[in-house]
C-alpha cells in the first residue's frame, strides 16, 4: 500500500532519473555550481529584462558629463552626461545572445561533422579530418579579424556566424572519439541487428548517450564566444550602431579614460559584468560536469 511519501517521492525521483533532473541535481549539490548557475541566470536577467525596468529616456546632458555615484545614477554619468547604470543594463543582451548563437552553431557543427565522422568512418573521416587540420592549424582570432574586417556592416547574427564558424574544429575530435567508443557497445549492436539505420542509430542510440558531455561544452563553448565577440569589439572591428559591454571597454580604452578617476565606473562596470559572468560560466560548467559525468557522479 503506497503511503503519501512515496507518492511525492516517486515523481521526485523519475525527475532526477531525466537529464534535466540531473542537472538540477549537479547544480544544487555543488555550492560553487549552485552559486555560479544563480550568477549566470542574475545576469542573463539583468541584461534581458533590466531594459525593460529601467527608464529609456536617457538623454545627453552636457551640465552633468563624468558626475560621481548619486542616488539619481547609479553608478555616475559618461562623457556624455548620460546615465551609465542605464548603458550598463543595455548593453549585456547583445554579447550574451550573440555569444550563445555561435557557441550552438559551432556544438552543432561539430556533433554532426563528428558523428558522421566516427560512425563511418572510412573516407568520409579522412576528408573530415584534413578539414579539421586546416581550420586548427590557421588561428581563430586572426581567421575571426580577416573575415570580419571583409565586411563594413556586419549584423549581430553574421558575427556569430564567424565566431561559431571557427570554434566546431575544437570539439570536433572530442565528438568523433566519443561517438567511435559508442558505437561498439553493445545498445549500439543490437539496434544495427533491428535495421533501425545508420541515422536514427545516431539520433536516437548515440547522440543521447553523449548529452550531457555536448551540454558542458555548449557551457564552456558560451564562454569563449563571448570572450571573442568581445575582443573583436575593444579592438573597434565592429559596428558602434547598438550598445554592448565590448564597445564600452573600447571607448574607455581609445580614449584614455581609465587616466581619470572620475571615470572609473564606466571603466569598470563592463570590465566586471563580463568577469562575474565568465566566473558563472565557469562554476556551473564544472558542477554540470559532477552531475553529467558517470564517472565524477559516481564518487
Amino acid at each position: 500500500m503506497s503511503t503519501v511519501d512515496d507518492v511525492i517521492a516517486k515523481p521526485r525521483k523519475q525527475f532526477r532519473e531525466t537529464f534535466f533532473g540531473q542537472v538540477w541535481t549537479g547544480v544544487t549539490r555543488s555550492p560553487a555550481g549552485f552559486a555560479g548557475t544563480v550568477l549566470v541566470l542574475g545576469i542573463v536577467l539583468f541584461s534581458f529584462v533590466g531594459p525593460l525596468l529601467v527608464d529609456q529616456h536617457n538623454p545627453t546632458d552636457t551640465s552633468k558629463i563624468w558626475t560621481a555615484p548619486s542616488a539619481e545614477h547609479w553608478l555616475g554619468t559618461q562623457y556624455e552626461g548620460k546615465d551609465t547604470f542605464t548603458i550598463l543594463v543595455n548593453s549585456g543582451a547583445e554579447p550574451i545572445w550573440v555569444g550563445t548563437l555561435a557557441a550552438l552553431m559551432a556544438v552543432c557543427v561539430a556533433v554532426a561533422f563528428g558523428s558522421v565522422a566516427g560512425y563511418f568512418r572510412g573516407k568520409i573521416d579522412a576528408v573530415l579530418l584534413q578539414l579539421t587540420d586546416v581550420t586548427v592549424t590557421i588561428p581563430q582570432f586572426l581567421l575571426m579579424l580577416a573575415v570580419v574586417a571583409f565586411f563594413d556592416d556586419i549584423p549581430p547574427w553574421g558575427i556569430a556566424v564567424v565566431v561559431g564558424s571557427t570554434m566546431w574544429a575544437f570539439l570536433f575530435r572530442s565528438i568523433r572519439a566519443q561517438v567511435m567508443s559508442l558505437k561498439e557497445r553493445e545498445f549500439v549492436e543490437a539496434a544495427r541487428l533491428q535495421n533501425l539505420g545508420p541515422a536514427r542509430i545516431v539520433f536516437r542510440e548515440i547522440l543521447p548517450n553523449m548529452a550531457g558531455f555536448i551540454f558542458v561544452n555548449f557551457v564552456i563553448s558560451v564562454n569563449q564566444a563571448i570572450y571573442a565577440i568581445v575582443g573583436l569589439y575593444v579592438l573597434g572591428l565592429m559596428p558602434s550602431g547598438t550598445p554592448n559591454w565590448g564597445l564600452m571597454i573600447h571607448m574607455s580604452w581609445s580614449n584614455n579614460f581609465h587616466l581619470n578617476p572620475n571615470t572609473l565606473p564606466y571603466v569598470l562596470a563592463p570590465l566586471i559584468m563580463i568577469v562575474l559572468f565568465t566566473i558563472g560560466l565557469v562554476t556551473m560548467g564544472r558542477g554540470l560536469d559532477q552531475a553529467l559525468n558517470p564517472r565524477l557522479r559516481e564518487r
